[in-house]
């Protein structure tokens, strides 16, 4: 058996700029940090007696006997891009916060199963090996309408500036000491909109409207803003409200780059966190529904979880593993481990 954790993300600043249609004409600049909330992938050899070749658990069950007849999508790009539809394989995956939640809970999961099943099969990749996989997978052969930011960070881990050069290869720079990300540690949280959402259509008006040239004053906008917050973090001293600043005008942009970004149960979490101190706030991932991020003053915390006591809060913290598989059975003595690539 193969266990792989990948971290879910929070994506600070620069959203939108990941897009293939922006970043190959305008490059593309994103802040981003992986956090301490995963989701995990077993993978093991079914044994012989059973009548199928592939058994997969997620939120459906799938049992079948030739890997074409796989609902999931990237499972099954997967088993077929590393030529394994010949084995009988099991992958179960399980989560520490629900999918469909603006955390990069999909690219982790085919970031994960790739991570495990190219083990699984003894080939070990790079970081930035699995990251160009996902991104062909999800992008190239699944047709979806997703961003590159999310393979990137779940895959590397840490608190990242990764960059997209038009014509170039993406670049990804881990740039925040301890001192500063213990800092934001204690200043952040996440408020759960109990909305869960599907990203493709958000994300496919985004993309059209990108390619009718609809976006590109929100999204230089946005470039500029990722910009001065990368300057502001390098900064000696972390300025918090100076950040908090930045990611409230960052949503505001935002909002701009499609008309189900934001809804009335969203507004109305930020106008609470705002009026009660909070220096920022924003909706994560495509938009729609899942999880706001709050930056606040330490002293305030408590005072804001309070009056959002209606809503499910998550504490966590940033953390610098990126995609790790943690146990192998075939080692002769079974244990977990950390195995960084």
């Amino acid at each position: 058996m193969i266990i792989c954790r990948t971290p879910l993300r929070v994506s600070l600043f620069g959203g939108g700029t990941d897009f293939p249609d922006w970043y190959n004409s305008n490059n593309g600049l994103i802040i981003s940090g992986s956090i301490n909330k995963y989701c995990y992938i077993n993978v093991r050899k079914l044994p012989f007696m059973w009548d199928f070749n592939f058994r997969l658990r997620y939120h459906k069950t799938e049992e079948v006997k030739k890997v074409n007849q796989i609902k999931h999508g990237p499972y099954r790009e997967i088993i077929k891009y590393l030529k394994l539809d010949q084995q009988k394989i099991e992958i179960i995956y399980t989560a520490d916060l629900p999918a469909l939640s603006g955390l990069g809970a999909s690219s982790s999961s085919t970031v994960s199963a790739i991570h495990a099943l190219s083990t699984f099969k003894g080939q070990y990749l790079s970081k930035k090996q699995i990251s160009q996989l996902a991104i062909y997978i999800e992008q190239e052969k699944l047709k979806e309408n997703v961003g590159s930011q999310d393979q990137i960070a779940t895959t590397f881990g840490g608190f990242n500036k990764i960059s997209f050069k038009k014509d170039l290869d993406f670049t990804v720079e881990d740039f925040l000491n301890k001192e500063k990300v213990d800092e934001l540690n204690r200043s952040s949280f996440l408020v759960y909109t109990g909305l869960q959402r599907k990203s493709d259509k958000i994300e496919k008006e985004k993309i059209s409207n990108i390619k009718k040239n609809k976006l590109d004053r929100s999204l230089h906008k946005i470039m500029q803003i990722t910009n001065e917050a990368f300057l502001e973090f390098n900064k000696k001293k972390i300025n918090l409200k100076k950040i908090g600043m930045l990611l409230n005008k960052q949503w505001e942009e935002k909002k701009k780059l499609s008309s189900k970004v934001s809804s009335p149960v969203i507004n109305k979490i930020c106008k609470i966190s705002s009026e009660n101190g909070a220096y920022g706030t924003k909706l994560l991932g495509s938009g729609g529904g899942g999880f706001v991020l709050v930056i606040c003053p330490p002293n305030k915390r408590k005072t804001i979880i309070k009056k959002l006591k209606k809503y499910k809060i998550v504490n966590f913290r940033f953390e610098d593993t990126g995609s790790t598989i943690i146990y192998k059975k075939w080692l002769k003595k079974e244990k977990l481990l950390i195995k960084k690539i």
